[in-house]
């Protein structure tokens, strides 16, 4: 009995251990940003086009520009994401073919993000001739964050007990009702996950924009979704390597902004999220 518990004292030190491990370099990397990038927030930073080489003015045109490709990349992937979950999870029968789909999304996941890129610019740029826009770089991303979204949905749907189908089948519902009005309404909290990572991934990015939309400096917003548009990934990634000069506050101030509209709507898909559990019955 001693020696369980001895063991038990030990596998929880090292636990907290690993998780200060993990807690507090991103702590120190959120505080670090948080000191060194709040001087430079104000409003004319937030709502000014950059000046004088991008060393002044402000980074209201990378901000929109993100806000278009993410929310451009959420309208592609996740449609498309939830209807492959669905057929996989609810209608493919478990043979070969099938596992080795599940594994291949599954991989998918783990391809880095400029292959990605180059495939967006091969197929979306070249290819189609949508040229570097907007509509480009939406679908790379969306492309790049359906793996993520297949496999959370997947898993979420396949977490509804099995008996709630069984008895929505029992009571005269078709295989699509039930899916519909009982297996979704469960698993749309599991599907939120995978939106909320996808969302992350997609504003954080910087490969896959830089080859099929991202411009260097724009005096305007875009009109269109065939236009270049400016975002805040690239953007940080151009003041801090391509131009000299650039006072600190402002690259980190621009890494500020990029955190907190990546914390932003995580936070709104969390609450959404957050509601719909509260829904729940099991």
């Amino acid at each position: 009995m001693r020696n369980t518990q001895r063991t038990q004292k030990i596998a929880f030190f090292f636990l907290f251990l690993a998780t200060l491990l993990i807690v507090i370099p991103v702590g120190m990397i959120v505080v670090i940003i948080f000191q060194k990038g709040i001087p430079a927030i104000n409003w004319q930073f937030l709502s000014d086009i950059p000046r004088q080489g991008m060393r002044a003015g402000g980074i209201y045109p990378a901000i929109i520009g993100t806000l278009y490709l993410v929310l451009g990349a959420i309208i592609f992937a996740l449609p498309i994401g939830l209807l492959a979950a669905i057929y996989l999870s609810e209608y493919a029968k478990d043979n070969l073919l099938n596992r080795i789909i599940k594994l291949a999304i599954v991989n998918l996941s783990g391809v880095p993000s400029v292959v990605y890129g180059l495939f967006g610019l091969a197929l979306f740029v070249v290819f189609l001739k949508f040229g570097a826009s907007i509509l480009s770089g939406s679908l790379t991303l969306g492309i790049m964050i359906l793996p993520i979204i297949i496999t959370t949905s997947r898993e979420a749907l396949e977490s509804v007990p099995q008996s709630f189908r069984e008895v929505s089948l029992s009571l005269g519902a078709s295989k699509w009702q039930t899916i519909r009005h009982i297996v979704l309404p469960n698993a749309i909290p599991g599907v939120l996950t995978g939106t909320i990572l996808g969302l992350g991934r997609a504003a954080g990015e910087t490969a896959p924009i830089l080859f099929t939309v991202a411009a260097f400096y724009l005096p305007q917003l875009p009109k269109s979704i065939f236009d270049q548009a400016m975002a805040l990934p690239y953007h940080l990634y151009v003041i801090s390597t391509q131009v000299p000069n650039v006072d600190e506050k402002v690259r980190y101030g621009t890494a500020l902004v990029l955190l907190t509209l990546v914390l932003f709507m995580n936070l709104v898909a969390i609450i959404i999220r957050y509601n719909f559990r509260k829904k729940k019955k099991w």
